[in-house]
């Protein structure tokens, strides 16, 4: 399976601005790890569940999957390029004790796709489907249970909200788009603060030496950011030739990482769940520990002989350490 990396080498011999064969590497990579990994998956009975549509905008309904079941409410966002039926197998078996949704973002399942610009999919505009769908169900202080990309709208809502939920599980979802760390960056969000700065510049409204210490500082972490992806590069093997008809990703799926923010600070209880990888290339490790030192009530779980759909590799530890976390909530 090709990497990251890899993708990033071959898109960028591709006439693609910097920012954007940045984007498209990213989204590429996690289309073709979910297309393979549905590949090798064999597609079990699945409990029965009632859908419903919920209005969340002008035009835009988000389709809901309702399982039931009595207790706290638990509420499923999925990984990027998925839907609400990515946890048709794993979200009933806490039925019999919680209250179980899952909730398919706009542009996914049977939900409304508007026009993907990043302010119809910014981060913190999921974050308000999300809410929006819990005001109109009535879901009140529910437990939010993302992956990937969805770890993104359970920080928009507790970082904004916290007084709306009960705590957060992030599976395989605590990284950079879910909780900013300073010392390890992200591409995205820092050429993003780079960008910002050069259009101040052209305006002509960096005037202060704050103003122009903080572009240097923007300029400064982005150049790490650079230096740590040819450090990844220089540990991949060669990729093979990226065919010439290939499609790019769709433009929903690079409006939602174009949309991404930074989120540094969470004060409700959370599990995050991680992989363990020992791997130099991947950056699992360092964010889980980025994520604990930065969210010190937080339980973070490094899972070993996992991959990135981490409740189906490691299903039962994954269940076990979120029914001891939603045991100790606070009711």
């Amino acid at each position: 399976m090709r990497g990251l990396d890899s993708i990033c080498m071959s898109n960028a011999k591709e006439k693609r601005k910097p920012l954007q064969r940045l984007t498209v590497c990213l989204i590429s990579n996690t289309l073709l790890f979910t297309v393979l990994y549905a590949q090798q998956s064999s597609k079990p009975e699945t409990a029965q569940y009632k859908v419903q549509f919920v209005n969340v905008e002008r035009d835009v309904k988000l389709e809901v999957l309702d399982w039931g079941g009595s207790g706290r409410p638990l509420v499923f966002l999925s990984g990027l390029g998925l839907d609400a039926r990515e946890f048709e197998t794993f979200a009933p078996k806490f039925s019999p004790s919680y209250h179980v949704y899952a909730i398919s973002r706009r542009g996914f399942g049977a939900s409304s796709a508007p026009v993907p610009t990043k302010d119809n999919y910014s981060a913190d505009r999921l974050g308000d489907d999300v809410l929006a769908v819990l005001d109109a169900l009535k879901i009140t202080r529910p437990v939010l249970v993302g992956h990937s990309i969805a770890g993104e709208e359970l920080s928009s809502v507790a970082s904004r909200y916290p007084e709306k939920v009960s705590g957060l599980i992030y599976l395989e979802a605590g990284y950079s788009h879910a909780l900013y760390s300073p010392a390890l960056g992200d591409m995205i969000i820092d050429a993003k603060d780079v960008q910002h700065q050069l259009d101040l510049l052209f305006a002509a409204t960096l005037q202060t030496p704050s103003d122009f210490a903080s572009a240097e500082e923007s300029v400064a972490r982005f150049e790490l950011d650079l230096k740590a992806l040819n450090k990844r590069l220089s540990l991949q093997p060669p990729p093979p030739p990226r065919p010439a008809n290939a499609p790019p990703p769709p433009p929903i799926l690079l409006a939602i990482v174009n949309g991404t923010q930074k989120y540094t600070a969470i004060h409700v209880p959370v599990l995050a769940i991680y992989r363990n990888s020992t791997n130099q290339a991947e950056t699992s490790s360092a964010q889980a520990n980025a994520f604990q030192a930065a969210i010190p009530q937080a339980r973070v779980v490094r899972m070993d002989h996992a991959d990135h759909f981490i409740f189906k590799s490691n299903e039962r530890q994954v269940i076990d350490e979120m029914n001891a976390f939603l045991a100790n909530l606070p009711q």
